[in-house]
């Protein structure tokens, strides 16, 4: 007989209970299915009672084992029994056992999945004795889905259409199926949507549908549902079931944002609406005529600013719930500012644009003062991250306004960038999704993106042009950090250009580089002699230009290249370093022959 557990007041507890002694001793000894069962019953009641602590309950399942248990759930009934009587003291086991991470996870415990999908989907409703049953069932999904393989083992298995049904038929337990569905869609959605599109289709659109129509809390649990229920796009402009769904959306998002409400009814609505035009762009917003529209999306962004300012002018510096929401409201901003600039968007007009550009502006520079506060210990915090991505879209079109400001946050922007660069950062995720930067809801640790350099390089190509920033940015020594950044990004492009994820991007960040040591060439003549990393520059661009020109899908790199390197040989050419003095001769033969490359290849005459 087993013993029980040592300094555990708990184990102790369950082990003086008599009860639950005898039946783990029956259990042990018994000789045939008769006596097992009848300790079975026992077991169950005692579990049903109230909370045992782990090291009893795997006393039990050590007695019980996984052979029983297999066979009271596919056994049939005998006559004269309550129907499923096995079957329900099979979950009730199993869901006792499944609270234990270890068992949850085991194999035997995981190919039970088809028994629970047909357990939650059986129609069953007037019959109260099969509730119990049908709540054991989904306490051991949702203990599945918490191991780290478990959500893939109820996607192969077809839990995702058995919990689609379960809600469509709105079986008991429907809210739990939705809720199982939310986890999944989160961590699993791309391959849900591929495995059970037209269950996860028709389950949309009945959430829309009550989206629109309901007119009390439900509403506002549907809006924060609707985000993870999202199918990537074109999935809802390619058809009418799908224009439907948006104009649903659309229809009750406006009613919510329309309305007076508190911070935690509008908070859904905002994440929402900044998945949808992260996804969908101005195609979601079907309004009756194009100044209904227009109308919206301004309302849409003037909503963002607001809660922006409100949050970083007044908060204090630490993570919390809501930074998840300022992260939505980041990319609400974000598509009215391209909205603003793109001349072929007719969608706004004059004079709408200008109150926008006016209103984000102010937003703006709550994110600067938020910045100027950042410490060494919060940098690398993701929402910090996505505070500087916003600013650096926003610098990269608009450098006028709010100049002094950002003159003053320069220095925090380099060492930013620099401390990213140096080195991954491990963090905790955080729970937000911006533009196209998404980000999972569990806590386990990931490395976070270094790149924030990619995010700067517009603005600070702008801003290497103007005289205050310029000094500080040299004052800084972000020109070192350029150079270490541009070999890193050529080393990339040029060892393996094929297989990088995104190969436009890093050829346009090598671009913008060559943009801004030009404006240094250019404007800063004397510091170019005096800085080593100019000279480091010059003989890479000797030694990468040749491999480009013979690229006819490179040309506008092949020609920042020898432009960069032509004006920078032009000011070192005179310098007392002998090695540039040598390597710069060959380099202006062969630039020479390069220019006259490019030009036969692009069809414009190029001078030197």
């Amino acid at each position: 007989m087993a013993t029980a557990p040592e300094n555990d007041s708990d184990g102790t507890k369950n082990a003086r209970n008599p009860t639950l002694e005898r039946c783990l001793e029956v259990l042990q000894d018994a000789k045939n299915d008769s006596e097992q069962f009848a300790a079975l019953l026992l077991v169950t009641k005692v579990v049903q009672a109230g909370a045992i602590d782990a090291k009893t309950r795997r006393r039990i399942f050590d007695a019980v084992g996984f052979t029983f248990l297999n066979r009271l759930l596919i056994s049939r009934t005998p006559d004269g029994c309550p129907d499923h009587i096995f079957q329900a003291l099979g979950l009730t086991l199993l869901a006792c056992f499944c609270t234990d991470p270890s068992l949850a996870a085991h194999t035997q415990v995981l190919n039970k999945i088809p028994t629970l999908n047909e357990v939650i989907c059986r129609q069953h409703q007037d019959n109260l004795a099969m509730k119990p049953v049908i709540e054991d069932a989904y306490q051991c999904l949702f203990a599945i889905a918490e191991t780290p393989a478990g959500q893939q083992h109820l996607l192969d298995h077809g839990s995702v259409s058995a919990l689609c049904l379960t809600y469509q038929s709105q079986n008991h337990g429907h809210s739990r199926a939705l809720q199982l569905l939310k986890i999944l869609l989160n961590t699993m959605g791309f391959q849900c949507w591929k495995k059970s599109k037209s269950e996860l289709m028709d389950v949309f659109c009945i959430l829309c549908r009550e989206f629109c129509q309901s007119e009390d809390s439900k509403k506002f649990e549907l809006c924060e549902i609707l985000s993870f229920f999202l199918p990537s796009p074109p999935s809802l402009t390619n058809s009418p079931l799908g224009i439907e769904c948006l104009k649903n959306t659309y229809t009750g998002l406006s009613s919510i944002l329309k309305s007076k409400l508190t911070v935690s009814q509008r908070d859904p609505a905002l994440k929402l609406s900044s998945c949808l035009l992260s996804d969908y762009g101005i195609d979601w917003i079907l309004a009756d005529s194009r100044r209904a529209r227009s109308k919206f999306l301004s309302l849409l962004v003037n909503l963002a600013c607001v809660e922006v300012r409100l949050y970083l002018e007044d908060t204090v510096l630490e993570e919390d719930e809501r930074q998840a929401v300022i992260a939505a409201c980041y990319g609400i901003i974000e598509f009215g500012m391209m909205t603003c600039i793109n001349a072929e968007t007719l969608l706004l007009t004059q004079e709408q644009k200008l109150q926008l550009i006016d209103i984000m502006t102010e937003a703006f520079g709550a994110v600067v003062y938020y910045l100027k506060q950042v410490d060494l210990e919060g940098m690398h915090s993701p929402f910090i991250f996505a505070s500087v991505r916003i600013l650096s879209a926003w610098l990269a079109e608009e450098t006028s306004s709010l100049k002094q400001e950002i003159c003053d946050l320069l220095p925090f922007l380099v060492h930013y960038a620099r401390s990213l660069f140096s080195g991954k950062v491990e963090i905790n995720q955080l729970s937000c999704q911006i533009a196209k930067i998404r980000l999972s809801e569990d806590s386990s640790k990931s490395a976070w993106p270094r790149d924030a350099l990619r995010f700067l390089l517009p603005g600070l190509c702008h801003l290497t042009a103007e005289e205050k920033p310029r000094e500080i940015l040299i004052k800084e020594g972000f020109p070192s950090l350029l150079l270490l950044y541009f070999c890193s990004q050529w080393e990339a492009f040029n060892s393996n250009h094929q297989s990088l994820p995104n190969p436009t991007d890093v050829e346009m960040s090598i671009q913008t580089s060559c943009g801004i040591f030009l404006n240094l060439v250019v404007t800063e003549p004397d510091f170019v002699r005096q800085e080593d990393c100019f000279s480091s520059l010059l003989s890479l661009l000797m030694k990468s230009a040749p491999s480009l020109v013979v690229n006819t899908d490179h040309l506008v790199l092949a020609a920042n290249f020898v432009t960069l390197g032509l004006m920078i040989y032009r000011i070192l050419s005179n310098s007392s370093v002998t090695t540039i003095l040598r390597s710069s001769q060959s380099f202006a033969r062969e630039t020479e022959e390069q220019a006259k490359n490019i030009s036969q290849l692009s069809g414009h005459s190029v001078k030197i």
